[in-house]
C-alpha cells in the first residue's frame, strides 16, 4: 500500500490485477486508471462489496491457469470470481449491483473503438451479464486517467480525475 493511504485502516487499495472484497466501514480505492477498468460490485443490504482492477479484457494463451495473481488482471476471471467472493461471504445475487470507471483511450492514435480500454469495457459488460449482475452506473472511455473509491457504508462510488475533479456514482 502507498504511504499516502497507508495512516487510514478502513482504507484497502486495490493494485493492478487484484479483486478485493470487504464489508463496511472499509473503502476500496484502486488508482491510476486509464485503459484498466476499475469494476465495483455492491450488496447493499449487508453493505458489503468488492473492487477489480483490470487490466486486460481475457487470459491470454500464455499465461498459466494456476496463476491467480495474473489472472486478476484479466476481465474473464476477475469479474466471475469477484463475484463468487461476495456470494461465498453471503451476498445474494440478485442485490449485486455494479459500477464501472476507466476503460479511457490513453495512448495518440489508439482508436476509441477497438482500443484496449474498449475492449475491456466490452467484456467487462459481458461478464456482468454472464453472472447476472445489473450495471447501475458508468464513468467510462474518454483519455483521461481515474481513481476510484468504493464506500461500502454507503455504496457511493467516487471518481477523482484531474480533468473533473471527483464524481459521485
Amino acid at each position: 500500500m502507498s504511504e499516502l493511504f497507508a495512516q487510514d485502516p478502513d482504507l484497502i487499495e486495490v493494485g493492478i490485477g487484484q479483486v478485493a472484497v470487504a464489508e463496511a466501514p472499509k473503502r476500496l480505492l484502486t488508482p491510476a486508471l486509464g485503459s484498466c477498468v476499475g469494476v465495483a460490485v455492491y450488496d447493499p443490504v449487508s453493505r458489503r462489496g468488492g473492487l477489480a482492477h483490470i487490466m486486460l479484457p481475457t487470459v491470454s494463451s500464455g499465461t498459466s491457469g494456476d496463476d491467480a495473481d495474473l489472472l486478476g488482471r484479466f476481465a474473464d476471471w476477475a469479474v466471475p470470481n469477484l463475484v463468487q467472493q461476495l456470494v461465498d461471504a453471503g451476498s445474494l445475487r440478485r442485490r449485486l449491483e455494479a459500477k464501472l470507471a476507466g476503460g479511457a483511450a490513453m495512448f495518440r492514435g489508439e482508436a476509441s473503438v477497438g482500443g484496449v480500454g474498449e475492449r475491456n469495457l466490452v467484456e467487462v459488460r459481458r461478464q456482468l451479464e454472464l453472472t447476472s449482475v445489473r450495471l447501475v452506473a458508468e464513468d467510462t472511455g474518454d483519455a483521461y486517467a481515474r481513481t476510484v473509491e468504493l464506500v461500502l457504508q454507503t455504496g457511493e462510488f467516487y471518481v477523482r480525475s484531474y480533468q473533473f475533479g471527483v464524481r459521485k456514482l
